[in-house]
């Protein structure tokens, strides 16, 4: 590689492809701020970040519910080998069962799955 006077790489070479400068640096440290500050959820539940759906899957696992999802070719099945505290099955019973198909399997995609301890 022969370097010119600027000291930056060759055009058409790897090298040159590959240099960075100080305004693409910042911009990429820009853009991974802004990123990170899209991804960061608001504490307040009532925000509308959250759909109906995740909120229910969340207040019945924070009732003890003990509901494992199973997700296999995006079939949805729910696993319940252990019995729910009583808070946790009445919530399930009166607030997920009594959903529609399509809703009820909105809720079960965001229970943990088999997978994950």
């Amino acid at each position: 590689m022969t370097s010119n006077s600027t000291g930056l790489p060759e055009s058409g070479t790897d090298d040159a492809r590959s240099a960075d400068t100080a305004q693409a640096d910042s911009d990429r440290k820009k853009a991974l701020d802004a990123a990170l500050r899209n991804t960061s959820l608001p504490a307040d539940a009532d925000s509308g970040w959250e759909t109906q759906s995740l909120r229910l899957a969340k207040e019945y696992l924070r009732l003890g519910g003990n509901r494992r999802s199973k997700i296999d070719d995006n079939i949805t099945t729910v696993r319940h080998w252990k019995e729910d505290p009583p808070e946790a099955e009445r919530f399930w019973q009166e607030r997920v069962e009594t959903l529609s198909k399509d809703e009820r399997k909105q809720v079960e995609d965001f229970l943990p799955t088999i997978n994950t301890p």
